[in-house]
């Protein structure tokens, strides 16, 4: 075990120095600053700060002379010290990387008050003085050797930060962009958030809906719509037609929902013989980053199929396992959930996830390790799994959670969003164009990246498209 040991008045001499080296960043930054409640853009705004002759000197200077603190309280002198008073004088700025020095030196003893007078300096990795000055202490009179004590653990989670990060792994796929249909835009958050995705290329936006309340709606909105193509409906349901026949006719990639309930929307897509419906089965796939999951997370179908059988879930296991394989993973591990992990021929649900592991063993799922049953907590949990002798590519470490019906996968979808921060995204694969169900609930960041997603798997349609054709 370590220990936290004080130097006392009397084992200090003159010239003693203590050292301790940090390298500064973001978090210690983020810290800092809602500790303190400073937030200068020269201290924690990336973008201003470059422009400004005074970058970072003075708040990242203050945590330089935090440092000195936590050698003086900790060090040298250490446990006891009552400290008197610090002069700092900040030289040069503290930058993202830089690995500072803290040097603090005895410089003069007080018998008679039991003071002592320190040197304090912080150098960086060049050995540049950033931060210099003097402490005054009463040195402790006693000797403390105490065990450390161990610090909560600090979790920083900056959701802009972690869309913005997505986002730009996004753009540097350099994808064009693709043609959508937004039906029955009758709201001003909805028409914002298509402005906002068109501008950032992700899709050339088709309205269709009633002309004239849209425009009226951007109007009060503030939404600039010049430039963008109006195909009018009067009604949702026609407006949802006029979609479906520019899918049909090639003329849009996608389809983005606007105000109207999900259901009048979905109905007509999987019509026979009006809507959009291929050999697949039409499902939906929940994408989210959970902040405390080290990678993205898919849930499917939580948004279409109420109670599907065997062969629904095949597709809608396929389904996702292509989009993961769009998304850059090659062989997505994919958790089929139950209510417990082992086979119970009073639940269906055990029954069909042992049947879809060995349907994907004989080639009929492709592309995907699948595991199940398993429970919630051992698909996403390690040591839950481990705890239970679960041991398998899937547990603990799912890429995909395949749930056993709608309410169960709305649930899950909701809870990581509302009590977990989650960032989701959305989309329907199945059917000739990809389909994102958004709604008045989404914010920015998830209208945004259900605009990515639509953009993501029209390109995969194309790719595919293009090869069956190669094929023959």
């Amino acid at each position: 075990m370590e220990h936290i040991e004080n130097r006392t008045f009397d084992e200090i001499q003159v010239g003693d120095t203590a050292t301790l080296d940090r390298t500064l960043t973001e978090q210690d930054i983020t810290l800092f600053a809602v500790m303190s409640g400073d937030i200068n853009p020269a201290h924690v705004d990336p973008e201003y700060a470059k422009s400004s002759r005074f970058r970072e000197v003075i708040g990242h200077g203050m945590w330089s002379g935090a440092l000195i603190s936590t050698v003086l309280g900790t060090e040298f002198p250490g446990p006891g010290t009552i400290y008197l008073g610090q002069n700092l004088r900040f030289r040069r700025p503290v930058m993202v990387g830089d690995t500072i020095t803290i040097r603090v030196t005895a410089k003069e003893k007080d018998p008679e008050k039991g003071k002592v007078v320190l040197d304090t300096e912080c150098l960086n990795q060049d050995g540049e003085v950033v931060v210099s000055g003097t402490a005054e202490v009463i040195a402790p009179k006693e000797k403390v050797r105490r065990l450390k004590i161990d610090l909560p653990e600090v979790r920083f989670d900056d959701k802009e930060a972690r869309f913005r990060e997505i986002m730009g792994r996004v753009r540097a796929r350099k994808l064009a962009p693709v043609a959508a249909a937004i039906v029955d835009p009758a709201d001003a958050d909805s028409l914002a958030s298509v402005a906002a995705a068109a501008q950032e290329g992700t899709i050339v936006p088709i309205l269709v809906g009633a002309e004239r309340l849209i425009r009226e709606v951007a109007e009060a909105g503030g939404v600039d719509l010049d430039g963008f193509a109006i195909v009018p409906a009067a009604t949702p349901r026609e407006a949802v037609a006029e979609a479906i026949r520019l899918a049909r006719e090639g003329r849009v990639e996608g389809i983005m929902k606007g105000s109207m309930a999900t259901e009048d929307l979905i109905v007509p897509v999987i019509s026979a013989a009006k809507g959009l419906r291929t050999e697949r089965r039409v499902s939906h796939v929940h994408v989210m980053d959970v902040p405390t999951y080290p990678k993205p997370l898919f849930i499917t179908d939580s948004m279409i199929n109420i109670a599907p059988g065997l062969s629904e879930k095949r597709d809608i296991c396929q389904n996702v396992i292509d989009l993961a394989h769009w998304l850059g993973i090659p062989a997505p591990k994919v958790a089929v959930l139950a209510a417990v992990e082992t086979i119970n021929p009073k639940m269906p649900a055990t029954i069909e996830a042992a049947t879809l592991c060995k349907m994907a063993e004989r080639g009929q799922i492709a592309g995907g390790i699948l595991d199940g049953p398993l429970t919630f907590d051992h698909a996403v949990s390690l040591r839950a799994a481990e705890n239970t002798g679960i041991r398998s590519p899937v547990a603990g470490q799912a890429d995909v959670l395949l749930v056993p019906d709608l309410e169960s996968g709305n649930m899950i979808a909701k809870q990581l969003m509302y009590l977990a921060d989650a960032l989701s995204a959305g989309i329907v694969l199945g059917a000739r164009v990809p389909i994102a169900l958004t709604s008045r609930g989404d914010d920015r960041r998830s209208w945004l990246a259900s605009a990515t997603l639509v953009q993501l798997v029209a390109h995969m349609y194309r790719h595919q498209a293009a090869g069956s054709r190669g094929s023959h």
